[in-house]
C-alpha cells in the first residue's frame, strides 16, 4: 500500500512538471532589433568602405608607377640634351655656359654662439633653428641675398638627383597640422599636396629638383631635415670654401659633404 501510494505521488509530480517544461519561445525586444540592424548596416558600410579604399590605393599605385617612368625618362633626356649641347659646342669651338640653378640645398653648420640679431632672423625665415638642419631652397635675388649675409653659418650648393632622392627617402618627414610626421606612405603626401596634383614620393621630388610651381608648397610640406655630423668631420667651419674650409657656397661640391651627413 505504501508503495502504490509513493507511485501515485510521483506520478502526480510529473504530471504537474510537464506543462511547465513545455517553454513558449521568447520574443526579442524592438531596441534590440533595431540594434542589430544598425549594427549589420554600419558594419556593411565599413565593409565597403574598406572596398572603395582598396581600389583606390591600388589604382594610386598604378598611377605612381607610370609617373616614375615617366619622370626617368624625362631626367634622363635632359640630361643628354646637356651632353649633346657640351658636345655641339666643343666641336664648334664655343665655350658653353652650364645653366644656373634654380635651386639648392642649405646646411647650417654653427650654432648659436655670437649670432647677430639679423643672422638669427634670417636663420629662422630659412627654417635652419638647428645645427646641422637642411632645407631647399629656390634661388632668386631674395633668398641670394639671404643666404650671402648667413654665409659664414651654412654651406650650400647645387643638389643633383640622387641627393634630393637621398634626402627625402632617407631622411624626409612630413609637417602636417604642425607635426613632424614621417613620409611612411603616399597618403600622407596625397591628403596634403593632392590638390597640387603632387600625390606620390616621386611627384615630390620631381617638383623640388626641376624647382615645379608649387616648389613652395613642396619644400614647406617637407618638415627641416636633421642630418648627422659628417663621416669624417668638417675640415674648418670658420673659414669659407674658396679658402680651404666649409662655410658658404659649394656648388656641386655639396653633394659628397651630404651623403657623408645623411
Amino acid at each position: 500500500g505504501a508503495a502504490n501510494t509513493t507511485r501515485d505521488r510521483t506520478g502526480a509530480a510529473a504530471a504537474a512538471a510537464a506543462p511547465t517544461s513545455l517553454k513558449m519561445p521568447q520574443s526579442v525586444p524592438e531596441s534590440v532589433l533595431k540594434k542589430r540592424a544598425s549594427l549589420a548596416e554600419l558594419q556593411a558600410k565599413r565593409e565597403q568602405r574598406k572596398a572603395a579604399e582598396a581600389a583606390k590605393r591600388k589604382e594610386s599605385r598604378k598611377e605612381a608607377f607610370k609617373r616614375a617612368e615617366r619622370y626617368v625618362k624625362e631626367y634622363r633626356a635632359s640630361e643628354n640634351e646637356l651632353i649633346r649641347m657640351r658636345r655641339v659646342a666643343k666641336k664648334e669651338g664655343d665655350i658653353f655656359v652650364e645653366p644656373e640653378p634654380k635651386v639648392v640645398v642649405v646646411v647650417r653648420i654653427r650654432g648659436i654662439m655670437g649670432n647677430s640679431p639679423k643672422v638669427r632672423k634670417i636663420l629662422q625665415l630659412l627654417r635652419l633653428r638647428q645645427i646641422h638642419n637642411a632645407v631647399f631652397v629656390r634661388l632668386n635675388k631674395a633668398t641670394i641675398n639671404m643666404l650671402r649675409l648667413v654665409e659664414p653659418y651654412i654651406m650650400y650648393g647645387e643638389p643633383t638627383l640622387k641627393t634630393v632622392k637621398a634626402l627625402i627617402y632617407k631622411r624626409g618627414f612630413a609637417k602636417v597640422n604642425g607635426s613632424r610626421i614621417p613620409i611612411s606612405d603616399n597618403k600622407v603626401i596625397e591628403d596634403n599636396l593632392g590638390k597640387k596634383d603632387i600625390i606620390c614620393v616621386e611627384d615630390l621630388v620631381h617638383e623640388v629638383y626641376t624647382c615645379g610651381p608649387n616648389f613652395k608648397q613642396a619644400s614647406n610640406f617637407l618638415w627641416p631635415f636633421k642630418l648627422s655630423s659628417p663621416n669624417g668631420g668638417f675640415k674648418k667651419k670658420l673659414n669659407h670654401f674658396n679658402e680651404g674650409g666649409d662655410a658658404g657656397n659649394r656648388g656641386e661640391n655639396i653633394n659628397g659633404i651630404i651623403q657623408k651627413m645623411i
